[in-house]
């Protein structure tokens, strides 16, 4: 049940708070006082797409927020323990619509996805105006009115997990066939690929020591000679670098004994020596391995090309043609297993596919014979909302299979889908003697207001939802009529809160909870406000709705007189 609701800076509202309670709540006021704002809040309380053109002008942000009461053992309560709120503390939505940051989603205080709103307000409540009105005539919405007045969502619910279950096997097997047609020509590619590669024989890191030794290969006299007169100039010959740093050391030995401060020194240079020897040995050693081989050399960059090409048809690295092999091994390992995995998923689709049929066919016979319960319900409802000569049918239809069909989603005749097999158009004729025809093409806004209205009740016991709003529930109706569907509304309202916004005094009268919207201007501002009223001003208002803005003395005794004979 909503409790609360809270409007700042949304369109022309700047601040309005709003405590609805349980039973009828009417809401009343002039044309453009704001009513239909109200209800866009509720929609976007619900979970809605939000709109920054709805921030009321020279502010940077709209907040909504409403409270609800949460039923401890109700499924919406299920929902959110799910996703860790606690029902016990009722349910707080807030949300805040930005012209410059990313609209923000908080309930019960926590920051929250657009997606989890979806979730938890899916059962919520429900509002029933011109866009509802405008569902009706889907034949979509009809068939799920058949079943949840039948108690058939868990039925159909099955229906759509085994189709849903098929779906992907059948791409799976499309797939798989589709490579069995390419089956040997693809093999022998395969096979082709996987022997030039393992014929190279390639390791990690190859080809960049191969092009460093190609390179030690084209340089070898230069090497050769830059290598041997380094160790002449620091070994070999007459005066080197050692033999001078050798000399050093036995002079500052001597002057060490004389000065001991010396010796740090005279050992630094001792370490140099050895370290220069060091160097001329590995300088040695490296002269005594380079090579000027001109076969070596060939060897090598017919080395490099071979790798270069296998680079060039399976990856930029050496390491990219390694995961290559294993990706063209894995594929055949797979293709070897190809027609095994065919006859597996085929098996799969076989029993699905009787098990979808046999689901189908037992949804579209309790969904006929619930039909003909509900079109009478519906007919006897209307005739309480003065349409007592109307014909209310439902028709069903079924979609032929075509050429293009895949049979497992077929019955031998028609065509499967996530709600089965049927079709179904809701026929009327308010008129005695005029064949029933699609209430799309039929029926008043009148007419479709009261449709609505008798859908609401006849499922008012079964449907999940604990909040209704009407909005345009009055479209096109009057006088008598107005009343029938105000005594309507009250009974509704045994079973579910209501929040009704109205034009017709017929209707009002019959609130439970009664308020005012109203728009002024303050400081060349357009204001919206919203009353809950009192007996006395209740009566003012009817009055109003009676009359207009001109009230008289015998406005004030009707409308006196149509709120005692509902609530003496």
């Amino acid at each position: 049940m909503l409790q609360e609701l809270s409007i700042r800076n949304f369109a022309i509202i700047d601040d309005l708070q709003i405590s609805f309670s349980d039973g009828l709540n009417i809401l009343s006021g002039e044309t453009g006082a704001g009513k239909s704002i109200i209800i866009n809040a509720v929609n976007l309380l619900l979970g809605s797409r939000a709109n920054v053109g709805l921030i009321r002008t020279g502010n940077e942000t709209a907040e909504l927020e409403a409270l609800f009461q949460i039923a401890k053992q109700s499924t919406i309560a299920g929902i959110m323990r799910k996703n860790g709120f606690d029902p016990e503390e009722g349910l707080l939505i807030r949300r805040i619509i930005s012209r410059k940051d990313r609209h923000r989603i908080y309930i019960n205080g926590h920051l929250a996805t657009t997606q989890t709103l979806n979730l938890i307000t899916e059962n919520l409540a429900s509002i029933s105006g011109q866009h509802a009105h405008q569902r009706l005539l889907k034949e979509e919405k009809q068939l799920e009115i058949i079943d949840q007045f039948g108690d058939l969502i868990p039925l159909r619910d099955e229906v759509s997990g085994c189709f849903h279950a098929i779906v992907p096997l059948i791409r799976n097997l499309k797939n798989l066939k589709a490579k069995k047609a390419r089956h040997a020509e693809h093999v022998q590619l395969l096979e082709f690929q996987q022997k030039e590669i393992r014929q190279a024989s390639i390791t990690t890191g190859e080809d960049t020591a191969l092009e460093q030794e190609r390179i030690r290969l084209k340089n070898g006299e230069e090497l050769y000679q830059v290598v041997h007169s380094s160790v002449e100039a620091l070994y070999s010959s007459q005066g080197a670098a050692v033999e001078r740093l050798v000399k050093v050391q036995k002079d500052l030995e001597k002057a060490s004994r004389i000065d001991p401060a010396l010796v740090p020194k005279t050992e630094s240079i001792t370490e140099a020596a050895i370290y220069l020897e060091d160097i001329a040995e590995e300088l040695r050693t490296y002269l005594e391995n380079i090579q000027i081989d001109e076969n070596r050399l060939e060897a090598v960059e017919a080395r490099l090309d071979t790798l270069t090409k296998l680079k060039r048809k399976y990856g930029k690295s050496l390491e990219d043609v390694l995961l290559q092999l294993e990706s063209i091994d894995h594929e055949l390992s797979g293709i070897d297993n190809l027609s095994e995995n065919i006859v597996d998923t085929e098996k799969k689709l076989s029993f699905l596919h009787g098990k979808l049929v046999k689901l189908a066919m037992k949804l579209s016979t309790k969904r006929k014979r619930t039909a003909t319960t509900l079109a009478k319900k519906v007919e006897r409802e209307l005739g309480t909302l003065k349409m007592s000569q109307t014909t209310f049918q439902i028709s069903f239809r079924t979609i032929p299979v075509e050429e293009n069909t895949d049979t497992y989603l077929t019955t031998e005749k028609n065509i499967i889908n996530e709600t089965g097999i049927d079709r179904v158009t809701f026929l009327i004729a308010p008129n005695v003697g005029e064949p029933p025809k699609p209430i799309s093409s039929i029926v008043s806004g009148g007419e479709l207001s009261r449709v609505v209205l008798a859908l609401k009740a006849i499922l008012a016991k079964s449907e999940a939802v604990e909040t209704v709003v009407f909005d345009e529930v009055d479209a096109g109706i009057g006088g008598s009529v107005a009343e029938v569907v105000g005594k309507k509304l009250s009974s509704l309202a045994c079973h579910h809160q209501i929040i009704c916004i109205t034009h017709l005094p017929q209707i009002a009268r019959f609130g439970d909870h009664h308020f005012s919207i109203s728009k002024h201007v303050a400081q060349g501002r357009t204001r919206t406000t919203i009353n809950r009223l009192t007996e006395t001003k209740r009566v003012k208002e009817i009055a109003r709705m009676l009359g207009g803005e001109k009230i008289t003395r015998a406005t004030l005794e009707h409308a006196h007189e149509m709120l005692n004979s509902v609530h003496p």
